[in-house]
């Protein structure tokens, strides 16, 4: 079955064009323009990506992606006419997989959802056993389920949030760089650069931060990256 896109633009000259695009690249093309609209149709018809514009009347994208990382995991591109670095760390900060500063080639939008797409299906690709890490403080996560729990409380993390501390979890104690954790949770075709890595451990500092307010389980290290405390 072909992958299932959902274009979210307010200008129908944009929307039809990208749809003719990726129809041409044998994906299945659904649209939407406004946030509304957006919510709604992702909601009913599960897209299995969503490239999604920051500028959109009645709701905006940023707001889009916070309200469908609430219940949903699907993967989002932002993409963002003003090419301003606040967009693009505030939209990776609300669990972005990518993003794309307009003016793009169709032949780079095709390539980025592909990317995407790859690094989706290759980690929610079944375990063939089941196997728990055990991290810091009550840290647990189930290979297998790709759940994770801190002390005994179950967190809703996103699949790059999960690959990360998995990630982290197998190399305890050790400094890993943002370049190595890019290369390990997104793929050597992001290009999104290392503040993509920044944002993540930010998400994931602040959820383990609500159980666990005084104890830092992922530590900064000044030049290099991060690390799980043992």
């Amino acid at each position: 079955m072909p992958a299932r896109i959902l274009v979210v633009d307010d200008e129908t000259s944009v929307t039809d064009l990208i749809g003719y695009n990726l129809k041409k690249a044998h994906f299945e093309v659904l649209t939407a323009q406004d946030g509304e609209t957006a919510l709604q149709v992702a909601r009913e018809s599960s897209p299995d990506l969503i490239l999604l514009d920051i500028m959109l009347p009645k709701v905006d994208g940023l707001d889009v992606c916070r309200e469908l990382r609430k219940t949903s995991q699907v993967p989002i591109i932002m993409v963002t006419a003003r090419g301003e670095e606040t967009d693009r760390v505030i939209g990776l900060e609300l669990g972005a997989d990518d993003y794309l500063t307009k003016p793009f080639s169709m032949r780079e939008l095709t390539a980025r959802i592909k990317a995407v797409l790859r690094r989706t299906q290759t980690s929610s690709s079944p375990i063939s056993e089941a196997m728990v890490l055990n991290g810091p403080h009550g840290l647990k996560l189930d290979e297998e389920a790709r759940m994770v729990s801190l002390q005994g409380t179950e967190l809703s993390l996103t699949r790059l949030e999960f690959d990360l501390i998995q990630h982290l979890v197998i190399n305890a104690g050790r400094v890993l760089s943002r370049e190595h954790l890019l290369s390990q949770a997104w793929g050597y075709d992001f290009v999104g650069g290392t503040r993509a890595v920044d944002s993540a451990i930010k998400r994931l500092r602040a959820k383990f931060r609500i159980i666990l307010p005084d104890i830092n389980l992922i530590e900064s290290v000044r030049g290099i990256g991060y690390r799980l405390i043992k």
